[in-house]
């Protein structure tokens, strides 16, 4: 398998907004329900793969290689 996902971090700011970094980069920011649910869920063991999943920013590597398996075809 691939690397685990790091360099994530992230801030909520005053008005409730979920701010996600990578690297000291925003990669995203959340509001509303889906800011709720991931604050429910970073309390988790893996925060750092849930950030990336967040993100989209999860995917490294294979992406050529799967695109020409026979069953991606």
């Amino acid at each position: 398998m691939g690397q685990r996902p790091q360099g994530f971090d992230y801030t909520i700011s005053s008005d409730g907004a979920v701010r996600i970094r990578h690297h000291g980069k925003v990669a995203t920011t959340l509001r509303g329900r889906r800011a709720a649910d991931f604050l429910e869920d970073v309390d988790g063991e893996d925060d750092q793969l849930l950030m990336a999943r967040v993100t989209g920013n999860y995917k490294h590597g294979n992406e050529r290689v799967a695109r020409n398996h026979p069953r991606n075809r």
